[in-house]
């Protein structure tokens, strides 16, 4: 039981804090990965990859696998299921409540010159964050000496991503396509080159 509240209680801090969306949430993650080893920063960059691919938030996804996880170790399935739902309502319950306070004082908050200056503050933090964590997979991915024996270089990865700029940005015939094709795609090459 004791397991449960510190996934619920892990994750209402890393979504108390993480203001930006679900890729915020990543440098909070991997601070949590360190503090608790419940998964790797490898494990992370996969999950990541596949809350990407999923519909639904990213940090939402990224909490149900963990709590799935760590909770499946503990024993079995009800187990699990038990982990996903305390990880992702820790998540998801400060923005809930947040959410709640400002919809109960939304007429003074409208007006309130010193909240409008602070959520415009709050707008670098969260580019930072976000750009953080970009950086924190990009490196993860394509740059690991443990994992990766030539240089530490992952090239198959380079090489895909360096495909999919191309063809995002500069092929006009696939330009336009829609970005689940590209997320489709990359997911079956991963797949049979064996990049996951």
């Amino acid at each position: 039981m004791m397991l449960y509240l510190k996934l619920f209680l892990s994750f209402f801090k890393v979504g108390l804090f993480s203001i930006g969306g679900g890729m915020a949430t990543v440098p909070f993650l991997y601070e949590l990965s360190d503090a608790t080893g419940w998964f790797t920063h490898n494990d992370l960059a996969n999950m990541i990859a596949v809350s990407e691919s999923t519909p639904g938030p990213i940090g939402a996804n990224m909490a149900t696998y963990v709590g799935f996880v760590t909770g499946a170790a503990q024993g079995g399935t009800p187990a699990a299921l038990l982990g996903a739902v305390c990880a992702t309502l820790g998540l998801v319950s400060p923005a809930i409540i947040i959410i709640l306070i400002v919809a109960k004082l939304l007429k003074s908050f409208r007006e309130n010159r010193y909240v409008n200056d602070a959520f415009y503050g709050l707008r670098p933090a969260s580019t930072g964050l976000i750009a953080a964590a970009g950086l924190s997979v990009a490196m993860t991915n394509l740059f690991s000496p443990e994992v990766f024996p030539l240089l530490g270089i992952n090239w198959k990865g380079i090489l895909l991503a360096a495909v999919l700029w191309l063809l995002t940005n500069k092929v006009k015939k696939t330009k336009s396509l829609h970005p689940i094709l590209f997320i489709g795609a990359s997911a079956l090459v991963g797949v049979l080159f064996g990049m996951g």
